[in-house]
């Protein structure tokens, strides 16, 4: 049930709470109007009596009687004791529920209304507490707004130096500019002062105990003026008719570049010089620069124990930030960063997926094992590409995991049997022995060994450790491994009579030479690998020209893939056959010293002492049995 309405009451109305806060007319009009007392009426007089005791009929004179209600009047407000609050029906406070008290000299003012003219009024608990707190903030915003102004100050001045940065790098990336339209090669003497060593050769003369402080050592050369002078001399040799310099050679400005590669990167100058012939001057900046930065770490799903899907996922609630590694691998998984080592998860352990490089699985792909195949892996360690075919050939068939190195057979096991592999059977024999130990396999992978050059960021020391003769004794072993791996398959298999040779390896002598000594060696074609990016193999380099069909093999470099530098050829056998060797089929930069002939026998010499000595040494062996057999039951 709601109020009763007394109709005998009359509630009074009067202006509302925010009309009496607002006083902006009063005070500019105060401003403009002169200081005269007022003329009040009776109800304002008997106010101010109760207030003041007197009235403003004694006082002296009349004028406007609106000026002294414009003015403002001090006052006070408090609840009397025994009152309570009352409110209108428009949410107002009741006038007699308030008591006005004048301090000292003020005046109470109160309109026609018997509104109170001060702009205070009775507060909830609450709002007093927040008009309490008010002139604090007011400290305060005086205190933030002096930091905000020394904020602005230091924004304006730390915006005024980025200015002037900016400036002075403009100014410097023009003066680079200059510099390097005007390129010039460093005199000799220039030369020789950076090929100072760092310590005198004559201190090498001085006896243990002396002192080197004689010979100060040298300061080392500045890596940032070689970097603007490689990138100088790389812009003249892309322009060299236009950009060169009167009298100089080009041969000048790339001992210049070779010598500061070499000084910057690390690289020896045989190295450089290689690589200085299989790429063009701008990409092999781009080649060294990405063997600077390590490459991405990935993952393969084991399939045989689990899904990408639901690996991903238990990886990503560990801690594990991963994509994808690309539309061209199912299994492969990429990592960005992790909270946990990749190598001790759980799920690592359980076998569900395996460490192993981007590369390492494009030539299991172009492989392409198929299901109850006999398959070889001739260098298998440490298994990865082996527990990948076994993925792929869903644990059927059968797979020969064969490694010259026993060591490292070790962790081959120790992977198989994490990833749960079942049809693999370890061996350990030479690669180049292997059609006379077992052979026809439907498949073979050959993973040669090599000198490392598409790994430069994993194992820098190739940069300096590597010399011809090391590329021609891995370019010699591969061709050896290449033929065997040839003859250990089957032509007529039904699905299979596959090679596929794959090297770490970007140097020419190690793969197309080697592709091509094979074409011409055993009755074998190539074929396209599958893959569907990397870049064609070398039909020709320098004064070398290869077979055609080296354009379906394939190249991956770092600093286009993002991958480790790789080579895939794949081979089809079409006949088990061996040709007769060809003396224009041998190659002339690596010695050929495999027998692909039976050696010719000895012809027999005619006459009776030829038959004579023919038949000395069996005789001479019969004579030594029986003498064996005689002496047996004496030592009985």
């Amino acid at each position: 049930m709601g109020r009763k309405l007394d109709p005998a009451r009359k509630e009074k109305r009067g202006p509302g709470r925010k009309a009496r806060k607002q006083r902006g007319a009063e005070v500019e009009l105060a401003r403009f109007l002169p200081p005269v007392e007022e003329q009040l009426s009776p109800q304002k007089e008997k106010h101010t009596v109760k207030a003041t005791g007197q009235t403003a009929r004694g006082r002296s004179g009349f004028s406007d009687g609106n000026s002294k209600w414009l003015a403002l009047a001090e006052a006070k407000k408090t609840q009397p004791k025994g009152n309570h609050v009352e409110l209108s029906s428009d949410g107002e406070v009741e006038e007699g529920s308030w008591k006005m008290e004048e301090d000292g000299s003020s005046e109470e003012m109160v309109d026609d209304y018997g509104a109170s003219s001060s702009e205070e009024e009775e507060l909830l608990p609450i709002e007093k507490a927040a008009l309490k707190q008010k002139p604090d903030r007011e400290d305060l915003s005086e205190d933030d707004s002096e930091e905000e102004d020394e904020e602005e100050e230091e924004a304006e001045e730390a915006s005024k130096q980025k200015m002037g940065q900016k400036e002075e790098e403009g100014a410097d990336l023009q003066l680079n500019l200059d510099i390097d339209e005007q390129f010039k090669l460093p005199t000799s003497e220039e030369i020789e002062k950076e090929d100072i060593l760092f310590i005198s050769p004559c201190a090498s003369s001085l006896a243990i105990g002396d002192s080197l402080t004689m010979f100060p050592p040298a300061e080392p050369p500045d890596l940032h003026i070689i970097h603007q002078r490689i990138q100088g001399n790389v812009e003249v040799l892309q322009d060299f008719g236009v950009k060169r310099e009167e009298g100089r050679s080009r041969q000048e400005y790339l001992a210049l570049l070779r010598r500061d590669m070499a000084a910057y990167y690390s690289y020896s100058d045989f190295l450089l010089t290689k690589l200085m012939d299989i790429f063009p001057l701008p990409e092999l900046i781009n080649f060294l620069e990405a063997n600077e930065v390590p490459r991405p770490v990935t993952i393969r799903t084991n399939t045989l124990k689990t899904r990408r899907r639901d690996l991903a996922q238990a990886l990503i609630n560990r801690g594990v930030n991963l994509d994808p590694l690309g539309k061209w691998s199912k299994t492969g998984l990429v990592i960005y960063d992790s909270t946990v080592p990749i190598g001790a998860t759980p799920e690592y352990l359980a076998g569900h997926y395996m460490l192993q490089g981007a590369s390492s699985l494009l030539p299991v792909m172009a492989l392409a094992p198929q299901e109850n195949e006999h398959i070889l892996d001739m260098c298998c360690a440490p298994g990865g590409k082996t527990s990948y075919i076994a993925q792929l050939m869903k644990n059927t068939g059968m797979i020969l995991a064969n490694d010259s190195n026993a060591e490292r057979l070790r962790s081959v096991v120790g992977n198989l049997h994490r990833l749960g592999v079942t049809n693999a059977v370890v061996s350990n024999c030479d690669g180049r022995q292997f059609p006379k130990v077992l052979g026809g396999f439907d498949r073979v992978l050959l993973d040669a060994p090599c000198s490392g050059t598409g790994v430069i960021s994993k194992d820098p020391a190739v940069k300096t450790n590597k010399d011809e003769k090391d590329i021609l004794r891995c370019a010699h072993l591969q061709k050896e491994l290449i033929l065997s791996a040839i003859d250990s398959v089957n032509a007529a298999s039904e699905t299979g009579g596959y090679i596929v040779y794959c090297t770490c390896s970007i140097m020419v002598e190690e793969n197309e030479w080697v592709v091509d000594y094979a074409l011409k060696k055993r009755n074998v074609r190539l074929v396209a690998t599958g893959l569907d990016f990397g870049k064609e193999g070398f039909t020709r380099f320098k004064d070398r020209r290869f077979h055609p069909s080296l354009k379906s093999t394939r190249r991956f470099y770092p600093h286009t893939h993002n991958m480790d530098g790789f080579f895939i050829a794949k081979f089809k056998k079409f006949s088990n056959a061996i040709p007769l060797t060809q003396k224009a089929a041998t190659p002339s930069a690596v010695p050929d010293t495999i027998i692909t002939e039976p050696l010719p026998k000895k012809k027999k010499l005619e006459g009776s002492k030829a038959d004579e000595e023919q038949k000395l040494p069996q005789a001479a062996l019969k004579n030594k049995r029986s003498l064996q057999a005689q002496r047996r039951p004496l030592k009985a």
